[in-house]
């Protein structure tokens, strides 16, 4: 059974005369819209009161008889309450306002006030795009209003068509400046809407990125290091040892970036490790290292640059390394980090078989480097892959200095 207390399922977020319940501006803020049915009941609400209690007053006034002024009652209430439906059916609404309108010139006595039902009914077809229908259903009704007007004996002096042209004109282009507004509101909310769904998929592709450097170093240098002990367990028990214990230094510090990653993406929170360092390359280094491959690091910076370069640099030689143990099948790697003019240049040399050798791991590999390529646009730096002196294949990655924050 439906809750009472709930709107109809047609009217979700409010009945269909009610407006949304918020817009946003060219600046791309979030702003409050008047309460729920307030622009569209507010002209019923003026019109009811101008033209009722006017059309009481007119009857009474000129005698008319209770036939005569139930007729006029109901003409002077039938154009505002047609304005319900203006939201809807626009069109077909400012037909028939235009129709009572004409009826109630045509039939009332010449001493009423003005049909201002018809004037919001203009402002809010126009408004709302049915700008054709508006202007025919005016035209035909003022063509008939100053033809048969004067045929039944209705006042229709120069002075008093002119200033209904212009009252009429008037409320036209007050409709068309509420469109265009309407317009540029829809134009700057489906920009906001663009602008955010875009950060929210750079967010997402920069926390893929971080898992994906994250989890397959790591499962890549447990893999190698469970080789190694598994390999060495029965010949050399302290190598294979020393293998056990990288598996669990690299398992300890994965988890900790995992968790600090899932934490950002839970609750914003800051990082609760401290972004990687180029000091913390040797670590990596070490780690990597195993019998039948060997890594050689050679720093030849006199100081290290900003934290944001040094983060990207680190990730992008973890990631080359990766690479290098899951699909080059080398015997030998080596890592370089240079400062010629203003940039920081890392160069990560393998003798393996190639980058790209392997069809098989295309896929994975182009995903690594794309993540190493979009690691380095951010800074406004760029990586390259090329051939190797020792034979296999070469990552140079050039970040910017200046840039480092």
């Amino acid at each position: 059974m439906p809750d009472r207390r709930s709107p109809e399922p047609g009217w979700r977020g409010g009945p269909p005369w009610a407006g949304p319940p918020s817009w946003t501006g060219p600046d791309g803020d979030e702003r409050r819209r008047p309460p729920a049915g307030f622009v569209l009941l507010a002209p019923v609400v003026i019109s009811l009161l101008v033209q009722v209690p006017a059309a009481i007053g007119v009857a009474i006034w000129h005698d008319v008889g209770l036939p005569a002024g139930l007729a006029q009652l109901a003409l002077a209430a039938a154009g505002p309450l047609a304005l319900l439906g203006s939201r809807r059916y626009p069109g077909p609404t400012v037909a028939v306002v235009a129709l009572a309108a004409l009826a109630d010139f045509l039939l009332a006595p010449d001493a009423g006030p003005p049909y201002v039902a018809l004037l919001f009914a203009i402002v809010l077809a126009v408004a709302r795009g049915a700008v054709v229908w508006a202007a025919a259903s005016v035209i035909a009704a003022w063509l008939v209003a100053v033809v048969v007007g004067p045929l039944v004996g209705v006042s229709w002096p120069p002075l008093r068509i002119a200033f209904t042209t212009l009252a009429l004109a008037v409320c036209f282009g007050i409709g068309w400046f509420a469109r265009t507004r309407r317009a540029r509101f829809a134009a700057a909310r489906a920009e906001a809407m663009r602008r955010r769904q875009t950060a929210e998929e750079r967010e997402r592709v920069r926390i893929a990125r971080e898992l994906h450097d994250v989890i397959g170093h790591a499962l890549s240098q447990i893999n190698v290091q469970a080789s190694v002990g598994l390999h060495l367990m029965d010949r050399d028990a302290e190598q294979a040892r020393t293998a056990l214990v990288h598996i669990k230094e690299t398992s300890k510090t994965a988890l900790e970036e995992v968790r600090s990653v899932l934490g950002v993406i839970r609750d914003g929170e800051a990082p609760l490790v401290p972004q990687a360092e180029l000091a913390e390359l040797p670590r990596l280094v070490r780690g990597i290292a195993a019998p039948g491959f060997a890594v050689e690091l050679d720093d030849r910076l006199a100081a290290p640059p900003g934290r944001a370069v040094q983060f990207a640099a680190y990730r992008i030689v973890q990631e080359a390394l990766t690479n290098v143990v899951r699909h080059a099948g080398a015997s030998r790697a080596a890592v370089v980090l240079e400062r010629p003019g203003d940039e920081l240049v890392v160069t990560i040399d393998d003798d393996g078989r190639g980058f790209a050798a392997d069809g098989a791991d295309a896929a994975s590999e182009g995903r690594g480097l794309l993540g190493m390529r979009e690691r380095a646009a951010l800074l406004g730096g760029s990586v390259e892959l090329g051939g190797s002196s020792l034979g296999g294949t070469r990552v140079t990655a050039r970040l910017p200095w200046s840039d480092a924050v």
